[in-house]
């Protein structure tokens, strides 16, 4: 299959070094997500929330204007700052593993195929595994009922063993609004930390375009993430694709610093 390789990062869990600035956006965003604030309503003052957060205005304003980078809100001068019209387009940011926990906020996953062992000599060399046998499942992840994602997880045996009696992943045809990490997290002695991705272009094969929707040979971007838990030992392996048209992902870059 063709295949043309865009980029690789790492996504970690927020630490002690995240900014006020950061943990308002993030408060913020997940509210608009959850459409507290439906479109069109004006949200707080920078006053006001300054007050209710007890940080500076200068941070709000700082978490305000990466809302507005994100297209989550827009700003009237002399009016205030306000919820933006929600497009087609499914639009999130990430910069956490925080942040794709919350999936759950405003998307549901339909499995595909429900949590089984079988042999694949691949996710299991990823996952650093002494034998090729893995658990697996297959899931659509849908936005106000429109797939824009297909994922397959790969779980090391003890790590599905974890799971493997939770019936949303074990119904074919189930929804929920759960996610596989958000599971693990709370079943991990070690939780998850941190995760690798990489992230390339493909023609989406048919069996994927029948499940999203979308003409086979479609281009589709591919994201491959492994997390790592807190003691360094990979504990889930996700392919994803995603249809462009209907998903967007951003990803803020900063210099170290800064």
């Amino acid at each position: 299959m063709p295949e043309r390789t865009a980029g690789a990062a790492a996504i970690r869990k927020p630490g002690g070094e995240q900014s006020a600035y950061q943990s308002l956006a993030r408060e913020l965003r997940t509210a608009l997500l959850r459409r507290e604030y439906p479109e069109g309503v004006r949200l707080p003052t920078e006053a006001e929330l300054a007050e209710r957060h007890r940080v500076s205005r200068q941070t709000v304003r700082r978490a305000f204007q990466d809302l507005v980078a994100e297209g989550m809100v827009y700003r009237v001068p002399g009016r205030g700052t306000f919820a933006a019209p929600r497009s087609d387009q499914y639009l999130r940011q990430f910069g956490s593993v925080e942040d794709l926990m919350g999936l759950s906020i405003d998307t549901s996953m339909e499995l595909v195929t429900g949590l089984h062992r079988t042999v694949h000599v691949d996710a299991a060399g990823r996952l650093r595994l002494g034998a090729d046998i893995v658990h697996s499942l297959a899931f659509r992840r849908l936005h106000d009922g429109v797939p824009f994602c297909l994922t397959t997880v790969y779980l090391p045996p003890a790590v599905g063993k974890l799971v493997e009696e939770v019936p949303e992943l074990s119904a074919t045809g189930s929804s929920s609004r759960l996610t596989v990490i958000g599971l693990l997290d709370t079943r991990l002695a070690d939780p998850i930390a941190e995760a690798e991705q990489s992230i390339t272009v493909v023609l989406a094969p048919p069996a994927v375009a029948a499940h999203l929707g979308c003409e086979p040979d479609q281009p589709l971007l591919r994201i491959d993430r492994v997390y790592y838990s807190t003691a360094g030992q990979p504990v889930e392996l996700a392919v994803s694709y995603f249809v462009p048209e209907r998903y967007s992902y951003r990803v803020r870059l900063r210099r170290s610093g800064h």
